[in-house]
């Protein structure tokens, strides 16, 4: 028996990491400017993050959804108020698919309605509804093109207009800034128009803040930088810095009921203990204002290679466009220069998620050896 072959895999075997640094099994060190797909917020192996889980789990790991879990009340209190959502809810689950899912049964059960609009190049999971909202056919299986989702262009309010006013949508799903699908996002006339619109409508606007969440952007959550609210808004990624946890932020608009969503594992004592380090870290470490401080350094600093045509994103989710493919780019980097980066749709972006306590000497580091790989 093996495991099933679904990765592609660099021969790198990590067994150590701190900070914004991984050793392989040969004590080779690596810089790590993806973070695992940016989930790594507050770096690798943070000592508050390991305390905090080190004796949570000398006390005790996991017990059901049916017992009083402290932890889980002090997270659904401290994080609204630290994201600037303090009169909304939170429930918990597991990963990123998970929050995108139970945000879009919600939307369904509290319309009535089924239809979702999302967006072209969108990612916003692999499982049910979440990979049907997603735009890539091909990890789309017959059970999930079932759903009701209609594809958008960015940007285009007239589109969107359309077709919110036919009154089956039952919401919208919007990434604040795309991961996958390369770094693109919506205008804040178009986001703003979006509010209006849903609100309009009675439609539920789901903002999926999985990746550029959480600080990543330089704001808690990237949504903030266009003055908008929505009425669901999905977590994950650095939420947990590694450990898997996720959740959704919901309005006071909605009224829960005794089984209206459920999970066996969200929620667990780890993965509270885990999310509570990450934030009191972002809080006591301003995490936030060296976001902004390390992506000014980043962007003045590689704005000067010319052979980078443009730089997109916000914060440390940032992507650096070339006029050639990066395949070969991030091998070279990742095996002459020992460091990772990330790809996206755009086959000619190089996808920059580093922890979010990254210093300037290691992106001096980053910036070199990039030189040096595209000279």
């Amino acid at each position: 028996m093996s495991l099933f072959d679904v990765y592609p895999l660099y021969n790198i075997t990590p067994e150590k990491a701190k900070g914004a640094t991984v050793w392989d099994k040969k004590e080779i060190p690596y810089l790590d400017f993806y973070g695992g797909h940016g989930v790594i917020s507050i770096g690798h192996s943070h000592p508050t993050y390991v305390n905090y889980l080190t004796e949570q789990v000398n006390k005790i790991g996991f017990y059901s959804n049916s017992i009083i879990n402290p932890l889980q009340e002090k997270l659904g209190l401290v994080l609204p108020e630290f994201s600037g959502y303090p009169d909304y809810s939170l429930f918990l689950c597991n990963s990123g698919a998970e929050a995108n899912e139970n945000a879009l049964k919600l939307a369904s059960f509290h319309t009535q309605k089924s239809r979702v609009i999302a967006f072209k190049n969108s990612f916003h999971g692999r499982t049910s509804a979440a990979v049907a909202a997603t735009d890539n056919t091909k990890i789309v299986a017959p059970i999930n093109a079932q759903q009701k989702v209609t594809f958008l262009e960015l940007n285009d309010i007239d589109s969107l207009k359309k077709e919110l006013e036919k009154g089956d949508v039952s919401s919208v799903i919007i990434e604040a800034i795309q991961g996958v699908g390369g770094l693109e996002e919506g205008s804040t006339e178009f986001f703003r128009e979006l509010e209006k619109l849903c609100k309009q409508n009675q439609v539920v606007l789901i903002l999926d803040e999985i990746q550029c969440g959480y600080g990543r952007s330089g704001k808690f959550f990237a949504h903030q930088y266009h003055d908008i609210k929505a009425d669901i808004i999905s977590l994950a990624k650095g939420m947990g810095n590694g450990f898997p946890v996720g959740g959704i932020l919901i309005s006071p608009e909605f009224k829960a009921s005794y089984g209206l969503l459920g999970t066996t594992f969200g929620g667990n004592h780890l993965a509270c203990a885990a999310a509570l380090a990450v934030l009191e870290v972002m809080k006591n470490e301003k995490i936030l204002d060296n976001v902004n401080e390390q992506s000014q350094y980043f962007i003045e600093k590689f704005k000067t290679i010319p052979q980078i045509k443009r730089i997109k994103g916000k914060g440390l989710m940032l992507g650096l466009e070339f006029d050639f493919e990066i395949a070969d780019l991030r091998k070279k980097l990742i095996y002459e220069k020992n460091i990772f980066t990330g790809n996206s749709n755009n086959k000619k972006l190089l996808r920059i998620l580093p922890p979010l306590t990254i210093k300037n000497q290691e992106i001096d580091t980053l910036f070199e050896s990039l030189k040096s790989c595209v000279q």
